[in-house]
């Protein structure tokens, strides 16, 4: 059982120091499962070229490399007993959970998407809270153009005359390395980047799957954990990747799997560490051992072994 990526290593590689080199400020995101490479692997190459990386929640902090600055995006009603990282707040609430917790917050201010934040009078109910505010954080919605999204930054906070102390800085997310450097100079800035960092180059990506077991099966005949029947002639092809690795059928229920090129039909959904195919007879079959790609999003996937090229 094996759900495995393989790497192109030198050109996923150069396209991080590329980014890194051209945006000023940059934040690496590595939060979840480091999108699908591991958090503190993540966390170590940004050690590399980068004074601070953000996290999801107060529970990914262990295990970083000391060096680094973690910023944690997701409030928390539960501090951590550390004040070394920043932590976020996005109302009232948030703020008296932290209360004893002297360290330093990013203030949420809110947008369109409507997920946590406030106006910016939160930075001062932060600072009145005893928090050493360092930054207003702005989270723009993913749909729309770059303008829209610029749109919505700007109606956070920093439409002049803005409410925002023109020494503070502005942590933004969802924009390009163009755009970003487009923002007016009003404030400092630094940029939030997870996906355009690590997945900027798909094609030096690869996710496969092993197969595990074929075996010819009858017309008429049933298989699989609902005892599914086979209405033809063909193949049983079991693949060492289920819902324990987080594969699931695509949102239109349609299979993630491919071999020769063609997508393979699952006899049902996937099931912890398996998912069993049917292939019809006089189509092409993989044998025991083979690899088939697997169509699934990085970062909600458990990648069991990689492959450095």
């Amino acid at each position: 059982m094996t759900v495995r990526l393989t790497v192109r290593t030198a050109l996923w590689r150069s396209h991080i120091a590329q980014v890194a080199a051209n945006v000023e400020g940059l934040i690496p995101v590595v939060k979840g499962n480091g999108y699908g490479f591991g958090r503190i692997r993540l966390a170590k190459i940004a050690a590399e070229f980068c004074d601070t990386v953000a996290v999801g929640t107060v529970h990914e902090l262990e295990g970083l490399p000391p060096e680094l600055t973690a910023i944690v995006l997701t409030p928390t009603l539960s501090p951590p007993t550390s004040t070394r990282p920043i932590l976020t707040v996005g109302n009232e609430q948030h703020i008296k959970a932290l209360d004893g917790w002297n360290g330093r917050v990013t203030v949420k201010l809110t947008s369109a998407m409507q997920r946590y934040g406030r106006g910016p009078e939160l930075i001062d109910q932060a600072q009145q809270g005893g928090l050493d505010v360092v930054s207003a954080s702005i989270h723009p919605s993913l749909t729309g153009s770059t303008a829209d999204q610029r749109a919505e930054i700007f109606a956070a906070g920093l439409a002049e005359p803005s409410d925002i102390p023109a020494d503070l800085p502005i942590w933004v997310s969802h924009l390009g390395p163009t755009s970003y450097a487009s923002l007016p100079s009003t404030h400092p800035y630094r940029l939030r980047l997870g996906t355009a960092l690590w997945h900027g180059d798909k094609s030096v990506l690869h996710l496969t799957a092993d197969v595990l077991d074929v075996q010819t099966i009858s017309a008429g005949s049933n298989a699989g954990y609902r005892l599914t029947p086979i209405e033809e002639q063909g193949h049983l092809v079991m693949i060492g990747a289920g819902t324990a690795q987080g594969v699931a059928t695509l949102p239109d229920g349609r299979s993630p799997f491919h071999f020769g090129q063609t997508r393979l039909a699952l006899l049902e959904p996937p099931h912890m560490h398996t998912s069993m195919a049917f292939i019809p007879s006089g189509q092409s079959v993989p044998a025991i051992g083979d690899r088939v790609d697997l169509q699934r999003p990085l970062h909600m996937t458990a990648v069991d072994e990689y492959e450095w090229l």
